[in-house]
């Protein structure tokens, strides 16, 4: 039986075919529907872990006791996780083991364009790169046997194309998923100084087995064809180059890129006139096959920032782009913003209006930095909001400035990795003031579930964790639930942090628009009482227009969360329904 597949989809179709029996990931985009899918067979036992570094931790106790096992996050969140997957790489396995990393070249959704090859040459573990949703599903199979063959863990890595592209898979039986037995070893899992130093030579004798692996493994295999030419090449970047060439240069396709195959690089090499790599991003193949002495192009010719697509390796390479049609029409700018209802909404016009400092997180409020609210002024990584505002506090009251600080933190964030932040602003006596805005969903990746909503990745329900009690039992002196949809309330609360020296937490509770069942409600401004002064659009709600100098509000959008109500001075809009 044959399928069309996304690439993330046939990863976990790889899982389940392959006798995997334990999944866990953080969702992060491209990787998130990863997990969604293995949720889907029984046979797996998967959930959301409150951050990469647990899925992993996870992933490995699964794998000692001797089940095969995964886990998988987006490129950042392999920098949480390299913690344990370094001292993985010296233990060793138990159950097969594979941790998928989705790199996002061109930041379709994230905070920088690493390219995490080079983790599993730092961290000293083979990589596999697949190219198509078919190779994504075959590679956990080889991923999962590599893995119990030379006891290591394998690194996965796909890209956003690879992930989120679809193509068709052919589907097999699930092999069996029985344990392997567990056998105490303290010398092989106990990482201890004088054990790990043991482990670190096995890990090089392991290296050299992996070097062989690689020149022999058919995953990498030479297509020669015309010798004027050859590319070498990986992952999506190979199919980009077999669309703008076909058949008519020859190629060397590696498909297990860490440890790379240098015997037969040379021997392609060799065989061809020019040598060019094409990859995206770093020059990570490059940079190998220069070393060998090699004369090669690459990225003096092709870009190290943002995806490659056909039509550049074809304006590269062969110096020409294909003809393309031109529409001379302009088309009206459609920047990010919160959705209408949002329950961030409230809270970011208030900070605004207070004009504080606000260190800001990952998730749909990074919106907040956005016009027309612009109440945000940092974005670094998951949970350095709150941290991050420790710092700033800190270093202002040393120096003698006088300023409160404030941070805006989701729920999914906060479980992520929010809570050590806090740790810090009370046990180093701070006071600068998160504000943990509780949607009550993980709404940016794509509504999964969290600590606090009450339900895990297998559809059980669970206790749901209650952000305000767990404040208070880290010592948070202060801790004040608002309304986020109650400016006022939310205005009092922000006054008060700014008024006091206690720790204090801010917890805006309010359901993400989006959940079922979508909340209803429509307003409506009487024409009559608007006096055209735009105080309205000043909260960004994609809901409400102005064209020909009339202001209206969009009904098949507007949830009625009141708002432009508020802020109306005027009282020129009305809730109708």
């Amino acid at each position: 039986m044959k399928k069309i597949m996304m690439g993330d989809e046939a990863v976990a179709r790889g899982a389940y075919e392959y006798g995997i029996t334990f999944a866990a990931a953080y969702p992060g985009t491209p990787s998130t529907e990863i997990l969604e899918n293995i949720a889907k067979y029984k046979e797996i036992y998967s959930e959301w872990a409150p951050n990469e570094k647990v899925a992993v931790e996870a992933a490995i106790g699964a794998s000692i006791a001797g089940a095969r096992s995964l886990a998988a996050m987006k490129h950042v969140g392999l920098n949480m996780a390299a913690d344990p997957l370094f001292t993985f790489a010296y233990t060793g396995v138990n159950g097969g083991c594979v941790i998928v990393t989705a790199d996002d070249p061109g930041m379709h959704s994230s905070q920088n364009e690493q390219d995490n090859r080079y983790y599993a040459k730092f961290a000293k573990i083979p990589m596999l790169e697949p190219s198509d949703s078919q190779e994504c599903k075959d590679f956990v199979g080889y991923a999962l046997d590599i893995s119990e063959k030379y006891d290591t863990p394998v690194l996965l890595r796909l890209t956003t194309r690879v992930s989120h592209g679809k193509g068709v898979v052919e589907l097999g039986e699930r092999q069996n998923g029985e344990m392997k037995p567990y056998k105490k070893d303290i010398p092989k899992y106990v990482m201890v100084p004088a054990n790990a130093q043991k482990r670190h030579v096995v890990v090089e004798e392991r290296l050299k087995a992996l070097r062989q692996l690689s020149e022999e493994i058919y995953i990498n295999r030479i297509e020669w064809n015309n010798r004027e030419i050859g590319i070498i090449t990986s992952g999506i970047s190979y199919l980009y180059a077999k669309e703008v060439f076909g058949d008519e240069v020859s190629i060397l396709k590696l498909g297990m890129t860490y440890p790379l195959p240098s015997e037969l690089i040379k021997k392609f090499a060799e065989g061809v006139k020019k040598l060019y790599v094409v990859e995206e991003l770093e020059p990570y193949i490059e940079e190998h096959v220069k070393s060998l002495g090699i004369k090669v192009i690459g990225k003096e010719i092709l870009p190290i920032v943002g995806e490659l697509n056909p039509g550049i390796i074809r304006k590269a390479i062969k110096g020409h782009e294909l003809e393309h049609i031109s529409v001379d029409t302009k088309v009206p700018g459609r920047p990010p913003m919160l959705c209408a209802g949002c329950p961030h909404r409230g809270v970011f016009y208030v900070l605004k209006k207070k004009k504080v400092p606000v260190l800001g997180d990952i998730g749909c409020y990074t919106l907040g930095a956005a016009p027309p609210l612009e109440a945000m002024d940092t974005c670094v990584c998951m949970g350095a909001s709150i941290s991050g505002s420790h710092g700033f506090q800190k270093a202002n009251e040393h120096n003698g400035r006088k300023q409160k600080i404030f941070s805006v933190i989701g729920d999914s964030t906060f479980f992520h990795s929010g809570i050590t932040g806090l740790i810090d602003i009370v046990y180093n006596k701070g006071n600068a003031v998160p504000i943990i805005l509780d949607n009550r969903i993980t709404a940016m990746t794509g509504h999964q579930h969290n600590p606090g909503t009450g339900k895990t990745l297998m559809g059980e329900e669970s206790p749901e964790i209650d952000i305000a009690k767990l404040s208070e039992a880290i010592g948070v002196k202060r801790v004040r639930i608002v309304d986020p949809f109650n400016l006022k309330e939310v205005e009092n609360a922000v006054d008060e942090a700014m008024n006091t020296d206690d720790t204090m937490v801010i917890v805006a509770k309010g359901p993400c628009a989006l959940i079922p069942p979508r909340p209803q409600g429509e307003c409506r401004i009487d024409q009559d009482k608007c006096k055209k002064c735009g105080l309205c659009l000043r909260i960004g709600c994609p809901a409400i227009s102005k064209k020909d100098g009339i202001f209206s509000i969009d009904p098949d959008q507007c949830t009625g969360c009141t708002v432009c109500m508020q802020v109306c001075p005027f009282d020129a809009i009305e809730k109708v329904r």
